[in-house]
C-alpha cells in the first residue's frame, strides 16, 4: 500500500484532498472500538444491527442442525466399514431397492431444507427490502479505496488505510493496523442508513461484519444495502471481492455517533442541508444557534 502511494500521483491528488474530511473528524468523541476482529476468534463478530443478529441466529441454527447430521452420516459410514467389509459379510446381499428407505432419504432432507427455509427467506427479505432512508450514502470502490457521496449533503471524501507510524495520529492502537483508514464513513446512531453501493474499476466488496452486511460493487450498477446501527462506536471492514494486488489494503472504517454530533460534522464538512431530512431539523436549529 505504501508503494502504491507512493508512485500513484491520483492517490497523492485524492489523499489531499480528503485532508479536510480528515481534520473533521478529529472532533468527533471519543468512541470505543465495537467492531474489529480478536486474536484466536472463530465466531461472528458481536452484533449491532438487528439485520447481524438474524445472521448469528441462523449461523447458530444451522449448527445445530448440521452436527446431528454429521455425526449420524459418520455413524452410518462406520457401521458399514465394520459390518459390511469382506471379512464380516463375504457374501452381500443383491437387492437394488429399499422403498422405505429411499423415501425417507427423499422427505426428511426435504422437511429440513423447508424448515431452514422459514427462516431464512424472512431474514433475506428484511435485508434486500430497502426501508425509508434517514441517510443515503453512496459508496464507491476503487483501486485499492473507497469513494463516500453523502448525496444529500454534497459531501464527498476518499479512504486510504493507515500506515503502521500514522495510528498514533489518528488515534489508534497498533493492532488495528489493516482496519483503520485516514477517513471514516460517519453515520447517525438509531437511524435507517442506506448505501448504494457500486465500483469504478474492478469488483470490489462493501462489508461491516458487526452490521451484517455485505455487498459487491460492480462497474456500471448500482446495489443498496442497508444497517440501522444500535450503539455508537467504530467499525471496521475490509473489501472482502479479491480484487487486485491490493486487495488486502483496503480496509473500511464507520464511526457511528449521536445524531448532534452527526450533524456537526456535517457541518465541518460544509454539508448543504436545504433538503435535509425532517428528523435532522431540530439537531441542524440546535447546532446553528450554537
Amino acid at each position: 500500500m505504501r508503494l502504491f502511494k507512493a508512485l500513484s500521483p491520483l492517490a497523492a491528488a485524492i489523499t489531499a484532498l480528503t485532508a479536510v474530511s480528515a481534520a473533521a473528524d478529529e472532533f468527533l468523541p471519543d468512541l470505543p472500538v465495537l467492531g474489529a476482529p480478536v486474536p484466536d476468534g472463530t465466531s461472528l463478530q458481536t452484533p449491532f444491527t438487528a439485520l447481524a443478529r438474524e445472521v448469528v441466529f441462523l449461523d447458530n441454527l444451522l449448527l445445530w442442525i448440521i452436527v446431528p447430521i454429521t455425526l449420524f452420516v459418520t455413524a452410518l459410514l462406520v457401521w458399514v466399514i465394520i459390518f459390511y467389509n469382506r471379512k464380516s459379510n463375504p457374501e452381500p446381499a443383491r437387492f437394488t431397492h429399499n422403498t422405505p428407505i429411499e423415501v425417507a432419504w427423499t422427505v426428511i432432507p426435504a422437511l429440513i431444507l423447508l424448515f431452514i427455509a422459514l427462516f431464512t427467506f424472512p431474514a433475506l427479505r428484511h435485508q434486500q427490502i430497502m426501508p425509508e432512508a434517514d441517510v443515503t450514502i453512496k459508496v464507491t470502490g476503487l483501486q485499492w479505496y473507497w469513494d463516500y457521496e453523502y448525496v444529500d449533503h454534497g459531501v464527498q471524501f476518499s479512504q486510504f488505510m493507515l500506515e503502521r507510524d500514522q495510528l498514533a495520529d489518528y488515534g489508534y492502537t497498533d493492532d488495528l493496523y489493516l482496519l483503520a483508514t485516514d477517513t471514516a464513513m460517519v453515520v447517525p446512531v438509531g437511524h435507517n442508513i442506506v448505501l448504494q453501493v457500486t465500483a469504478g474499476d474492478v469488483i470490489h466488496s462493501w462489508t461491516i461484519p458487526a452490521f451484517g452486511v455485505k455487498q459487491d460493487g460492480i462497474p456500471g450498477r448500482l446495489a443498496e444495502l442497508w444497517f440501522n446501527a444500535e450503539e455508537e462506536g467504530i467499525f471496521f471492514g475490509q473489501c472482502s471481492e479479491l480484487c487486485g494486488i491490493n486487495h488486502a489494503y483496503m480496509p473500511i472504517t464507520v464511526k457511528v455517533v449521536s445524531e448532534a454530533d452527526y450533524i456537526a460534522w456535517l457541518e465541518r464538512q460544509g454539508a448543504d442541508f436545504a433538503g435535509a431530512p425532517a428528523w435532522m431539523e431540530q439537531f441542524i436549529e440546535v447546532a446553528q444557534a450554537n
